[in-house]
């Protein structure tokens, strides 16, 4: 496939990408300059193209795929007429933009650019669109005052009879990507909505493929949230630190 033209202007972009076929093709030549290769199995054979789906299927392992497949836009029902859109803006200014402004110029809620950009970021700062297999570390906490610390009254009214527990304190979950070196490459962080919320396969998802390690305690709150990843408990093995 020829390499396409880039828009030179975000009114370019926007009526550049508008069409889904050219979006498709333009994505497409980016990623596989050579031709399609299926992103599991990595084999040499041409894969097979479904053009009404617009996936291939491969004739080595015989699964299908789409162009999104590996990459930070999988898991995403976005189209690329809106990311490569997002992609130009977020390449052409020079000071970077905020979901707000990102939101209005493609007309999607800023919940939905802020989730864009922070693909886009780290497509950025691995210099490639594919998401690799990694080594994740997750953990939670749960903050709040120690109920031995309350006035009687107050600890009756926040934590009832208990006196220990995630009742009346707010839960905070992180993630830590980690390279080769073990050095930290990515974190994440997100507020619990709930002491039952399971954002772990979130924060995996937006750091690595499924089939990545992901460390965690023995907590049942990780429990089913994981299953597309490899889940261990303890810490990964590094030099001058022992898996517990």
């Amino acid at each position: 496939m020829n390499k396409m033209p880039a828009p030179e202007s975000l009114k370019d972009a926007v009526v550049y990408f508008a069409d889904l076929d050219r979006a498709f093709e333009f994505m497409v030549a980016m990623r596989w300059p050579n031709g399609a290769r299926c992103p599991r199995c990595d084999s040499d054979k041409t894969p097979s193209f479904l053009r009404s789906r617009k996936i291939w299927k491969c004739m080595e392992c015989r699964r299908q795929f789409s162009v999104k497949v590996g990459t930070v836009f999988e898991d995403s029902p976005l189209g690329f007429d809106k990311w490569l859109p997002a992609l130009w803006m977020q390449a052409n200014c020079r000071n970077g933009i905020s979901s707000y402004e990102l939101g209005r110029a493609l007309k999607v809620t800023q919940k939905t650019a802020w989730f864009m950009l922070g693909r886009i970021r780290l497509a950025m700062q691995s210099k490639s669109f594919e998401r690799s297999v990694a080594t994740i570390e997750n953990d939670e906490a749960f903050v709040g005052g120690l109920a031995a610390n309350m006035h009687k009254s107050r600890r009756r009214r926040v934590m009832g009879w208990r006196q220990s527990g995630s009742k009346g304190k707010t839960g905070v979950i992180a993630g830590v990507k980690r390279g080769e070196d073990g050095k930290p490459s990515q974190v994440k962080a997100y507020v619990l909505a709930s002491a039952n919320a399971k954002p772990h396969a979130k924060i995996a998802a937006e750091m690595a493929l499924p089939g990545s390690k992901v460390f965690t305690d023995s907590a049942t709150l990780h429990k089913g949230a994981l299953r597309d990843y490899v889940r261990e408990m303890g810490r990964p093995r590094r030099e001058g630190i022992r898996s517990r």
